[in-house]
């Protein structure tokens, strides 16, 4: 039995890192496309990257959310690591106990359909901001002030009951499955669980996500940037008050941006 527990630890850890693993591939390589599509609308007689004050068809709808719902996979799978091997875990032993216990698939899917929620609403947020050139077609704020102004409100909400709330829920797997008094054995009660998880996760990182508007969508070094913040407030022991320190900072360098601008 302990081979076994072993074995399907390193299966859902092998899976789990070949899904982060081909989503920052994809982040990587489009952020390189988006460099050199940059690089040669800033060549002489070179515009190809201009504001077209318009709503996005169809297909540049589908290809933003894509990219927004990959990019999800690539920066919250690895803090969601500790809750999904949990769940892996209690399913080996109920299996040892002769329970039926939906695979661990199920509430990584759940998880992942709260993230994809995020991603429509983040795609059409960035149409929005698009449209009406507060974003710049290199996905990028458009000024200083603006940019500053996006900082403070994620520096802000750091600070806020609801943060502490929904990141405690994040940091404590195991209270968090014994606030609902375990799974359900089948497969719709692991999606359930899995996408309530992941609703206090968005609860807790979807202001530090909007920070993306103002560093770059496809800012790779951003993007790893806060992929880091976001492990170290869920899974180090000081996450709390990483999670406050960064609220400060991001405040201070906003107000610079405001004030810059």
């Amino acid at each position: 039995m302990e081979t076994f527990l072993k074995r399907d630890r390193a299966v859902v850890i092998s899976a789990l890192a070949t899904l982060v693993l081909l989503a920052w591939a994809y982040l990587s390589w489009q952020a390189n496309r988006m460099n050199i599509a940059g690089s040669i609308s800033e060549m002489p007689g070179m515009i190809i990257a201009q504001p077209s004050l318009r709503p996005w068809n169809v297909q540049e709808f589908a290809f933003t959310f894509a990219m927004w719902a990959v990019m999800m996979v690539g920066m919250m799978l690895p803090s969601a690591a500790p809750m999904i091997l949990l769940y892996s875990r209690i399913v080996t032993h109920a299996h040892e106990r002769g329970w039926a216990f939906a695979k661990s698939g199920w509430f990584l899917c759940g998880y992942l359909l709260s993230w994809t929620l995020f991603s429509l609403a983040a795609t059409a947020t960035q149409g929005i901001l698009e449209y009406v050139a507060l974003l710049t077609p290199m996905m990028v704020a458009a000024t200083h002030p603006i940019a500053g102004i996006i900082l403070i409100g994620a520096g802000l909400y750091q600070w806020t009951p609801l943060k502490h709330a929904c990141l405690t829920q994040c940091r404590s797997p195991l209270e968090f499955i014994q606030s609902r008094g375990g799974f359900g054995a089948g497969g719709s009660g692991a999606l359930r669980a899995g996408f309530i998880h992941g609703l206090y996760c968005v609860g807790c990182c979807w202001a530090l996500m909007t920070l993306l508007f103002a560093g770059g969508v496809m800012n790779i070094v951003w993007i790893a940037a806060l992929a880091v913040l976001v492990f170290l407030e869920k899974v180090f022991p000081s996450g709390y008050v990483i999670a406050r320190i960064a609220g400060v900072g991001l405040v201070a360098v906003g107000l610079g941006l405001v004030l810059r601008g």
